[in-house]
């Protein structure tokens, strides 16, 4: 299925955020996912916003940061 350009463009948006509040917390890519119980080249192509995330995998990665939801998604 592809995405439309809105979609897309959220999901680039929703990356940058998953990776500004990583780096915040002196993260790694492989530490976040180590602490989400993903694979770190899945962690890299939701951070560059290549993939479409899942409900659940989204709450892993929002838990792991110890963020609310309002911090990681984003805000039109």
């Amino acid at each position: 299925m592809s995405l439309s350009r809105e979609e897309a463009r959220l999901l680039k948006q929703l990356g940058a955020s998953i990776r500004r509040q990583r780096t915040q917390k002196a993260l790694t890519q492989q530490r976040l996912a180590e602490l989400s119980n993903l694979d770190i080249r899945n962690v890299q192509r939701i951070e560059a916003g290549e993939i479409n995330l899942l409900f659940n995998t989204f709450n892993r990665i929002r838990k792991a940061l110890g963020c609310s939801w309002d911090e990681l998604v984003p805000n039109d």
